[in-house]
C-alpha cells in the first residue's frame, strides 16, 4: 500500500476579533486510508496574544496514513474557540484545508467562519455570549447543507505542513 506521512504544525491564528484563543483539529479521510500512527484529533493550549493579534500555538501534527488509493485524500477540519476570563468557551469560527497532495514543505492559510443565526442570536452573543453552532461537524468540509448557511468570516488559521509520500510509484501514481 501507498503511504503518506504529515509532519507539520498548527502554527497559530490571526484576525480573529476575539482574545484568548485554542483550536480543536482533527482530520477526515475517505474509506481507503487507514491511519498506521498518530492521532485523529487534538486540541491546542490557550494563546492570549500580547503584542499584535497572533496567537501563537505551535502545535505538532504527525501522522502516518497508507492508502489503496487517492480518493478521500485527507483534509483537516479546525474549529477555533475562544475562552473569557471565566472559563467559558465560545465558538470563533471554523475551517477546513485539504492536506497538499505534493510532496516537500507547505505554508497553508486556512479561512474560517462563523454561522451568524437570527439577530436575536446575533444580540445575545454580543452581550451574554455563545451563539450557533454546528449540529454536525461534517458540515465544515461537505459542501452539501454549507451552502444554507448564514456566514461571517472569521480570522486565519496558519499551518506548516511537511509531506512525504512512499511507494506512490508502485500503485501507478506519479509525484
Amino acid at each position: 500500500m501507498a503511504e503518506v506521512h504529515v509532519i507539520g504544525q498548527i502554527i497559530g491564528a490571526t484576525g480573529f476579533s476575539e482574545s484568548s484563543l485554542f483550536c480543536k483539529w482533527g482530520i477526515h479521510t475517505g474509506a481507503a486510508w487507514k491511519l498506521l500512527s498518530g492521532v485523529r484529533e487534538g486540541q491546542t493550549q490557550v494563546d492570549t496574544p500580547q503584542i499584535g493579534d497572533m496567537a501563537y500555538w505551535s502545535h505538532p501534527i504527525d501522522l502516518h496514513f497508507a492508502t489503496k488509493g487517492l480518493q478521500g485524500w485527507p483534509r483537516l477540519h479546525l474549529q477555533v474557540w475562544s475562552q473569557d476570563s471565566f472559563g467559558r468557551c465560545q465558538l470563533a469560527g471554523y475551517g477546513f484545508c485539504h492536506v497538499p497532495s505534493s510532496p516537500g514543505t507547505h505554508q497553508l492559510d486556512c479561512p474560517t467562519w462563523r454561522p451568524l443565526g437570527s439577530w436575536r442570536e446575533q444580540l445575545a452573543r454580543a452581550f451574554v455570549g455563545g451563539g450557533p453552532q454546528l449540529l454536525h461537524a461534517d458540515t465544515i468540509y461537505s459542501g452539501a447543507d454549507r451552502y444554507r448557511l448564514h456566514t461571517a468570516a472569521a480570522g486565519t488559521v496558519h499551518l506548516g505542513i511537511g509531506l512525504l509520500l512512499r511507494h506512490f510509484d508502485r500503485y501507478g501514481v506519479e509525484c
